[in-house]
């Protein structure tokens, strides 16, 4: 098609757009069935993960757990039996590739081809750029983004073949917005969104429009991923609600998970307003979170 005529029916393409998400407000989508589906979520002994996986048993999804802590996925998969659901506990470090591979055709062989896949194990180290350890940083994004390469790698191959399935990006506000004292978790989370957008777009390319994707984008959380957090706009959450919300985005296939809603407009904001303007928008938000300094100035 000519130039001149794509133009104007890109623009249609917008209006439509715009039209059909203000029909959506009032007539919302219908959540797809995942009864009897196999759904793994890492990181699930504690925190969004293991909220996800009572969510996903109350549903009657077949729930395979993996966390480092073999107490908290253990304690994870009994409550989820206990509302109904089978569940299957698994001691998993996603920081390596090799435990990760390993333990999938443990999933694969004993109890079948998984149907869902949230990516949601995370780690954080809230402190200045220069004083995080090697380590840390190289943790961080093993465990934040390069784990999410092993597991789709390990599970996307019958998706696709089957043109069914979901892999879900546990992202993060950090993803889009930054924050100081977060320099190689907001980083590694903006990997985390980017490998979510490559790889919906990669899966439309090959025609493989049955297998979803979506990625969660929440603000802090309430539990012991980092210590006292607080906003002004966006007030820290309770893992059940997020994991309430996130559901509810993945059921309906939406591809952007935005928590709370409100986040996506800051997000916005801070895309579209000069720099000074987005200074003052994060100042009113006022974000504050327990940090370390180590850094000290030899000058001084």
């Amino acid at each position: 098609m000519h130039l001149l005529l794509e133009i104007p029916l890109f623009f249609l393409i917008i209006l439509y757009s715009y039209l059909e998400a203000f029909v959506k407000l009032f007539i919302p989508v219908k959540e797809k069935s995942v009864s009897g589906q196999i759904v793994l979520i890492t990181g699930s002994g504690h925190g969004l993960g293991r909220a996800a996986a009572y969510e996903f048993a109350r549903r009657q999804c077949n729930l395979v757990l993996w966390d480092i802590n073999k107490h908290g996925v253990e304690q994870t998969a009994e409550e989820c039996r206990r509302l109904g659901a089978p569940a299957h506990a698994f001691v998993v470090d996603c920081s390596k590739k090799e435990d990760i591979y390993s333990t999938a055709e443990k999933v694969k062989g004993e109890i079948g081809d998984v149907d869902i896949l949230m990516n949601n194990a995370g780690v954080i180290a809230p402190t200045d750029v220069l004083s995080t350890e090697d380590h840390e940083i190289q943790k961080m994004f093993e465990v934040n983004i390069l784990a999410h390469y092993w597991t789709t790698k390990a599970f996307l191959p019958t998706m696709m073949k089957n043109n069914h399935g979901h892999i879900i990006t546990v992202a993060s506000a950090g993803g889009h917005i930054v924050a100081p004292f977060l320099v190689a978790y907001c980083s590694s989370k903006f990997a985390a969104v980017g490998f979510h957008r490559a790889l919906t777009e990669e899966l439309s390319a090959l025609r493989k429009n049955g297998v979803k994707t979506s990625c969660i984008c929440p603000m802090f959380i309430n539990t012991d991923f980092v210590k006292n957090p607080s906003s002004r706009l966006m007030p820290a959450l309770e893992p059940e609600e997020v994991a309430k919300q996130s559901i509810k985005g993945i059921l309906t296939n939406k591809r952007m998970i935005f928590i709370p809603p409100f986040l996506k407009v800051s997000v916005m904001l801070d895309r579209f307003l000069p720099v000074r303007g987005a200074a003052a928008l994060w100042r009113l938000n006022e974000l504050k979170f327990d940090f370390t300094i180590g850094y000290k100035d030899k000058e001084n």
